[in-house]
């Protein structure tokens, strides 16, 4: 029942957007360059990888050395209304109808992240993940990682079509808020590290 749901919503979604998510991409090639979509290797249900795609939100720029800036410098006033709203996430309707994630569960986070779990957090995997969960609508990036899992964990022990519902019904809410979008003070989520965390680059 998940399942065709998914693809029910996603193929609609898809088409009834086609006509913004070709004014988006057309946007970002013209403002932030090539390539427009985002692709990075993720887990998935029980850790097996796949390939996420969102529209990219940062430009390439890089020091006199050939290095990437910093993500506050890549990350462009274009790319921030692209989070804000959640256009960046479009392309992940592809991966729902292939079958890589659901319309809820999980979000699909770093494949380095896989062995720094603890055997309660990977519960997390015991479902495909999906564009929004419960923590994207209880804090998204404003929360800390234990938090985030613990709701994570939380909603496969407890998920159903009903809750599922509430949560789609809440991330349109949230997103129309632009409650969450990042932690105070910085651009991106800070990469998980077990105990400790730093900055990292582009990601959830």
């Amino acid at each position: 029942m998940k399942r065709a749901f998914d693809l029910i919503i996603s193929l609609s979604l898809l088409l009834l957007l086609l006509p913004v998510i070709t004014i988006v991409a057309i946007l970002i090639r013209k403002k932030l360059g090539q390539p427009v979509i985002f692709k990075q290797e993720r887990p998935g249900l029980h850790g097996k990888a796949f390939y996420l795609y969102k529209f990219r939100t940062m430009t390439d720029a890089k020091d006199h050395n050939g290095n990437l800036l910093s993500d506050h410098l890549r990350l462009t006033s274009f790319g921030l209304l692209l989070r804000k709203f959640s256009l960046d996430e479009f392309p992940q309707l592809i991966n729902v109808i292939k079958g890589d994630i659901s319309l809820v569960g999980p979000r699909p986070l770093l494949m380095e992240y896989l062995p720094l779990y603890t055997r309660e957090q990977l519960k997390r995997h015991d479902v495909r993940p999906g564009i929004t969960g419960w923590a994207q609508i209880n804090g998204r990036n404003a929360i800390s990682w234990e938090e985030k899992f613990q709701l994570d964990v939380w909603y496969v022990q407890n998920q159903s079509f009903l809750l599922d519902l509430k949560i789609l019904f809440l991330t349109v809410y949230k997103v129309c808020k632009s409650e969450g979008i990042n932690q105070p003070g910085k651009v991106t989520m800070e990469r998980f590290q077990g105990v400790k965390s730093k900055v990292g680059g582009e990601q959830d």
